[in-house]
């Protein structure tokens, strides 16, 4: 898969959790796609200081990721 096409399903998969998190104050950005199987975010606003950050970024934002990009393996929280 050509990297922009893969970036622009990893930001549309983005797009779609972004208002839940904006909805508590938090957000989210693309850091990087690493080897076109890792992808690196930034959570941002009060999600940085959540306690429950890593159950969204696994559950949420991890599995969304997936559903919009299959290739996608892992999902890293860049703090």
């Amino acid at each position: 898969m050509i990297a922009n096409e893969l970036k622009e399903k990893v930001e549309a998969a983005l797009a779609e959790i972004r208002p839940f998190l904006q909805s508590d104050g938090g957000d989210i950005s693309l850091v990087s796609i690493d080897n076109g199987t890792s992808v690196k975010v930034r959570l941002e606003g009060n999600c940085v200081g959540c306690s429950i950050n890593q159950m969204t970024l696994k559950s949420g934002v991890e599995m969304t990721i997936k559903k919009f990009a299959p290739q996608i393996e892992e999902v890293i929280n860049i703090a």
